[in-house]
This record gives C-alpha cells, structure tokens and sequence, in this order.
C-alpha cells in the first residue's frame, strides 16, 4: 500500500514536471542542456525510468525558472475543480 502511495506522488510530480516544461516550450533536450544533464536523464525522468535525486530536481526548476513547490502541490484549476466539487456535495446534501 505505501508503495502504491509513493508511486501516485512520483507520478504526480513527474507529470507536472512536464508540463512545466511544455508550458515553458522547451523541448528535453533544451532543457537538459539548461540544467546541465543528459537529454536521456530528462527522458527518463519524464518516463518514468529513473527517480530523480533533490539536487537533480532544483537543478531542473532552476532551468524552467519555477520554485521546486510548484511539482508538489496542486494548480490553481485544480484547486479550483475540488473546490467545486466539495460546494456541489454540500449543495447536494442541504
């Protein structure tokens, strides 16, 4: 159970991660060369194939200029979504 637990963050993080980077329209290897790793390290970060280290993903978010938070906690829509969907369950039950 923990590791299904660890596997949904890392997948969270990591997917935001990409996201960060498309939004920032940079291409692996841009960034890759920005952070100073291999176009293969950030194609395996991406996919799934390797864990990044702390130092891998400060080194990553000073490339995308983004604070390291920003991988770990939710966007404002989806804040806004759950929002949403909590006032909707209050509505439906008052």
């Amino acid at each position: 159970m923990i590791e299904e637990e660890f596997q949904e963050q890392l997948n969270f993080v990591l997917g935001r991660l990409k996201e960060e980077r498309q939004k920032a329209n940079m291409s692996q290897i841009e960034l890759s060369f920005a952070a100073g790793l291999s176009q293969n390290q950030v194609n395996c970060i991406e996919g799934d194939k390797n864990i990044p280290n702390l130092y891998t993903i400060i080194k990553l978010c000073n490339a995308l200029k983004i604070r390291p938070e920003i991988l770990f906690s939710p966007t404002k829509d989806e804040k806004e979504a759950a929002k949403n969907e909590i006032i909707a369950l209050i509505k439906k039950y008052i």
